[in-house]
């Protein structure tokens, strides 16, 4: 009984120090045209890291402001999560491998030429994430739903 309590009291401890996070940033491409997808280059973790993403932070700058009709979507190898705004945090990634490679995409709807010299000055993340698959927070919102 007092091995089970003792377990209880640092069950917390030894989960959230499984916690871990990563970031990367990278410059990003002319953006010349309507209607075509242009990717970020690679935002790369870390090689020691394992786990899954719970939620990324994310944060883009253009050199100029942006037209109507942007759309950015953060990327990875199976999945990608429509970002709304030049800055914020989606889960729209969640479970997605840790150590997977990310890219923003960005694209104009329409047709026809963007204003000469638009560009992404600059794009990054910050990837927080959880050694197991499901995190305690999320078996405990599934149960109580």
């Amino acid at each position: 009984m007092k091995r089970l309590l003792w377990l209880l009291c640092i069950w917390p401890l030894w989960v959230q120090a499984m916690d871990g996070a990563w970031h990367a940033s990278a410059r990003g491409p002319v953006l010349a045209n309507r209607g075509a997808w242009q990717r970020s280059q690679p935002l790369t973790p870390p090689q020691n890291v394992s786990g899954y993403i719970e939620v990324v932070n994310w944060r883009y700058q253009l050199s100029k402001p942006a037209p109507s009709g942007l759309e950015v979507r953060l990327c990875a190898a199976q999945r990608c999560t429509a970002l709304e705004g030049a800055s914020g945090s989606t889960r729209g990634l969640a479970h997605v491998a840790a150590k997977e490679t990310l890219h923003m995409v960005f694209g104009f709807a329409g047709t026809g030429k963007l204003p000469p010299g638009l560009r992404v000055v600059s794009s990054e993340v910050m990837v927080n994430y959880h050694d197991r698959e499901f995190s305690l927070r999320d078996s405990h919102h599934r149960d109580h739903r």
